[in-house]
């Protein structure tokens, strides 16, 4: 039997720089930037001070009135993802559960939900009334936390933090009954649940599938630990806007931004039967890792080059086919230049020609939450036939010749490779197409 087509028919998008798909797009082709002082705690004695960090963000106008007591137990993380599902649903047209339960148009059993997800930090300030409860003459006693400590969290506190409780809540609200997954693949995560996901469908396991991924880590652990790591721009503190700078001369340092994108994937046959609206076509997917990234200190690109490389393949294209190129672009110096060398390790010159973007330069560098979001970014550019601006970039650092331009370029785009790693050796990569009625 021949493999089922897939269709990206919805895209929701939730960061920094707009919230919903026409919101974001029209900002990243006009060279909007989201980065700035971080307000959501003190950030003051960090020697990075500043963020992509979302505005007077909730979940609760984006859920069914009936669900809204259970925004109380979603960590920021699952916030996103709820948002991303909800505008990816309306703007694919299909309606779920969630959306109205008395008239939908997917059936619950055929509907699927995979979402990338990062290791949620649990609330400083809760956690912390409750660990002070168990301090006997100045130190943590385990036994006073044991005996009553532990008490002073909510029965549903650990539901707040559990990586699955992104996909969780999206199967919940709309009824999706299908497969379902979470993936923890750190800035992997997201490419690897949307390859995953379109995989169900090809195998016809599933008809729809919501996939994407979601993080926020705007706040103060994940700052120290990248902070540790050396991977932060520490010299722009007083011009957040011109701080992330990926493949450019002046790059010093990722910044970090919080926020997330989800699609709807789509059997082919049923999106046409609908007469949906189709951004792009999904074409191939393929993953890959590097076992020396088991030293997160030491740069790399996940071994980048064999996923895009094999995703290219996988949708029976070769290099030249590819006419944009969405990169990761930490704007951490040595990471810009390994992830530069895998691009043209698996294109060749191509990569040198193709024009290219990475949006961390807009939006900081969302981990986990990044692949749903560079997804929909190239679903938009093939459907538009433009291809934002690198925010930040001027000239091109050493090692790092990728087609990057500061303006905004529109070209007969027909095929789109997104590629995204992690520190720790994972990659992944997907091909997408530009669909023709």
């Amino acid at each position: 039997m021949a493999e089922r087509r897939v269709a990206i028919t919805g895209l929701g998008v939730v960061t920094s720089v707009g919230v919903g798909i026409e919101a974001f797009w029209q900002a990243l082709v006009a060279g909007g930037q989201g980065v700035a002082p971080i307000t959501l705690f003190d950030a003051g004695e960090f020697p990075c001070s500043i963020g992509g960090q979302l505005q007077g963000f909730s979940a609760k106008d984006f859920v069914p009135r009936s669900y809204r007591k259970a925004v109380k137990v979603m960590a920021r993380d699952i916030e996103i993802a709820v948002v991303a599902a909800d505008l990816a649903f309306r703007d694919s047209g299909i309606v779920t559960r969630g959306i109205d339960e008395a008239a939908t148009t997917v059936e619950s059993r055929r509907l699927g939900c995979n979402i990338g997800a990062g290791l949620i930090c649990a609330d400083l300030d809760e956690l912390g009334m409750a660990v002070s409860s168990a301090v006997v003459d100045g130190k943590f006693d385990l036994k006073a936390w044991g005996s009553g400590g532990m008490n002073n969290l909510t029965p549903l506190w650990l539901l707040k933090y559990l990586p699955n409780m992104l996909a969780c809540h999206v199967t919940i609200i709309h009824g999706a009954e299908g497969p379902s997954n979470t993936i923890t693949c750190g800035d992997a995560s997201g490419l690897l649940s949307i390859g995953e996901g379109a995989r169900w469908i090809q195998r016809g396991d599933a008809d729809v599938v919501v996939a994407g991924s979601a993080e926020a880590k705007l706040n103060p652990m994940a700052l120290m630990r990248q902070t540790l790591l050396k991977r932060l721009c520490l010299s722009r503190n007083d011009c957040p806007s011109a701080a992330c700078r990926p493949f450019d001369a002046g790059h010093d340092g990722a910044i970090i931004g919080e926020g997330g994108g989800l699609v709807v994937l789509e059997e082919l046959d049923r999106a046409m039967a609908r007469g949906a609206r189709i951004y792009a076509e999904f074409a191939g997917f393929a993953a890959a890792c590097d076992p020396a990234g088991i030293d997160i200190t030491a740069p790399g690109a996940g071994s980048l080059d064999l996923s895009v490389g094999r995703a290219v393949a996988d949708a029976g294209m070769s290099a030249e086919d590819v006419s944009l190129i969405v990169a990761h672009g930490t704007a951490v110096p040595a990471e810009d230049a390994c992830e530069a060398a895998a691009w043209q390790a698996a294109l060749g010159d191509r990569a040198r020609r193709a024009p290219a973007v990475a949006i961390t330069g807009a939006t900081g560098s969302m981990f986990a939450g990044a692949g749903g979001v560079t997804f929909a970014a190239a679903a938009m550019a093939l459907h538009t036939r433009a291809v934002p601006p690198a925010v930040n970039f001027t000239q091109a650092a050493p090692g790092c010749e990728l087609n990057l331009a500061p303006r905004r370029r529109d070209a007969d785009l027909q095929c789109a490779a997104v590629g995204a790693f992690t520190t720790g050796g994972q990659s992944a990569a997907c091909v997408l197409k530009r669909y023709e009625s």
